[in-house]
């Protein structure tokens, strides 16, 4: 209909009618006859054109960028074309990719399993704030994912693998670990990827495992429990010391394994459930509310209420549980409508 009228009318006269620009016409694809550029006479001649994309494309050439290849022709006394027509001819030849580039790595999406105590630990380092500006304290943090347990934390003026070394050593005496039982996590830092913690790890019979490169949710609960501690109403802006650091990570380190109740292990305090004690206090819960319930059953329309457990198994990324994707987004579906 609209190709009828194009041809009774004319463009310029459908596009007043209609009140439409004439560029918004042909962009949108009615129209029969789409306005042509002339060649340029500045093009170089399709023999020269195949002589640059053999060159660019030759066993010498074809590892640089159009700009080194340019400048290397230059250097020997020779001009085939702009450094910008090279890039034309690549274009126009289909070949506008990576030139000989290393194939990313694809790394593995780690999925860890602890169902007791003392399998999988994992440690981070996080930074606070000095007296100073630009001056820093480092926190070394090891915990426990199935009992959120910080086994072993370490406070240092700097970042290095020799005191990780000494920390993870350390904690591994006092927890009493078998070799070739517990699998060390961290993410992807310097230190954490360092040889001398690679060799020790191995002399001591631990596993190591690495998060993929900037994905924190495959390091979350050694990063919930800095969150736990900056997000503490007696957390200063910053230390007014290394001392003043240090008491303050004593205590709350305290605090989090003997009393903080977590609400991912049965709203249980970490030491309870690190050394077994879970199943004592769950069982005398479950007598209080079986009295309460005996008392006023009025009171509970559903019966007998049941007390959080210890979850039996914790996963770091647990198989099958990728992230879904995306919906539409508002424009998209905006767009999706008018075009059906």
């Amino acid at each position: 209909m609209v190709k009828e009228h194009q041809s009774l009318l004319g463009v310029r006269a459908l596009c007043d009618a209609l009140g439409l620009p004439r560029s918004a016409f042909y962009r949108s694809g009615h129209s029969s006859v789409s306005p042509q550029r002339k060649p340029s006479y500045r093009r170089l001649p399709d023999i020269l054109e195949k002589e640059v994309w053999n060159i660019l494309n030759s066993e010498r050439f074809c590892d640089l960028a159009p700009a080194e290849v340019f400048a290397v022709l230059l250097d020997e006394g020779t001009y085939l074309c702009s450094e910008r027509t090279m890039y034309r001819v690549l274009k126009r030849n289909g070949d506008m990719v990576a030139r000989r580039q290393r194939t990313p790595c694809c790394y593995k999406r780690p999925e860890l399993l602890a169902t007791a105590p003392n399998q999988v630990w994992t440690w981070d380092i996080t930074k606070l704030k000095g007296p100073a500006k630009w001056t820093y304290f480092y926190l070394y943090t090891i915990l426990d994912i199935f009992s959120r347990y910080i086994v072993g934390w370490l406070l240092a003026g700097k970042e290095s693998a020799d005191l990780a070394n000494d920390l993870i050593a350390e904690s591994c005496l006092k927890q009493e670990i078998v070799p070739g039982t517990l699998m060390l996590h961290s993410d992807c830092g310097a230190t954490m990827k360092s040889r001398a913690v690679g060799h020790m790890l191995a002399d001591l019979g631990i596993t190591k495992s690495l998060s993929r490169p900037h994905v924190s949710n495959d390091n979350p609960f050694v990063e919930s429990s800095y969150k736990t501690m900056k997000y503490r109403p007696d957390f200063p802006d910053r230390f007014d010391s290394y001392s003043a650091a240090l008491e303050f990570c004593g205590s709350f380190f305290d605090w989090y394994n003997n009393h903080h109740r977590h609400s991912g292990i049965g709203m249980l305090t970490p030491s309870v459930v690190h050394y077994r004690e879970a199943d004592n206090i769950l069982c005398a819960r479950q007598k209080t509310l079986i009295k309460a319930f005996n008392d006023h059953p009025e009171r509970f329309v559903k019966g007998i209420p049941a007390v959080a457990q210890v979850p039996k198994e914790v996963w770091i990324n647990k198989p099958g549980m990728q992230k879904q994707e995306q919906t539409p987004s508002l424009i998209e579906n905006t767009i999706l409508s008018h075009s059906c």
